[in-house]
């Protein structure tokens, strides 16, 4: 049997893409991967995610990844109940990534509070029929998830250091980041706008461009 497991990182970042990964493997690498140290991304180094991300692509049958970047975000969730939009162009892009791979089951982290109703979003999406299983914190309890939250986190961080590269220190890209709030600030101080790779339908990103200054907000 053939099992994906799909997984993001960036959801709640304003700048950069938010990005979607899947993992393909056969069972038998379940434990391969466990022995390799795989864990979600969010509990292993920036060092340890590269050394794994290399040694997850060896292993698996393939992998996908899809980039969504903040103009596809602000143009997907710039009207109505943004949360609601967001869930479901997650599980629309999920879905891609389920068809690229192919899979027999699939496990994915749940981005909906309420987990079947996203597995519904992304069944109503597929050309053939795989078996679902989603869940909250499935990063953390299927090995194969953590595959996919480590090509997920590996790819974004080498996005935002692209960035970084080219338009100086931006942080993580979180608005919890003192860099990140910073660079918004002088974006609007210097220009009076954004530039593309910053996600404008964002609230941090609109209280700092209405007012020209930062008010930390809750997210969306």
């Amino acid at each position: 049997m053939l099992v994906a497991g799909i997984d993001e990182a960036g959801r709640g970042a304003v700048i950069g893409p938010l990005v979607i990964a899947g993992v393909l493997v056969g069972e038998e690498a379940f434990q391969k991967l466990k022995e390799l140290g795989v864990k979600d991304s969010k509990l292993l180094t920036a060092h340890r995610r590269e050394v794994l991300f290399a040694e997850i692509r060896k292993l698996a049958k393939d992998y996908n990844v899809v980039k969504l970047w903040p103009r596809e975000i602000d143009v997907a969730v710039n009207s109505g109940r943004k949360l609601h939009k967001l869930n479901r162009l997650e599980a629309q892009t999920m879905a891609r990534v389920i068809e690229a791979l192919r899979p027999d089951k699939v496990y994915v982290d749940a981005a909906d509070v309420l987990e079947q109703r996203f597995k519904h979003h992304i069944l109503e999406c597929l050309s053939f029929r795989a078996k679902i299983v989603s869940e909250h914190k499935a990063d953390r309890n299927y090995v194969v998830v953590s595959a996919a939250s480590i090509i997920a986190k590996v790819e974004r961080d080498r996005e935002i250091a692209e960035l970084a590269s080219k338009y100086g220190d931006l942080g993580s890209g979180y608005p919890s980041d003192p860099k990140t709030v910073s660079f918004l600030t002088q974006c609007i101080a210097k220009e009076s706008k954004y530039p593309d790779f910053v996600r404008k339908s964002w609230r941090p990103a609109k209280k700092a461009k209405n007012e020209k200054g930062w008010v930390q907000v809750k997210l969306i």
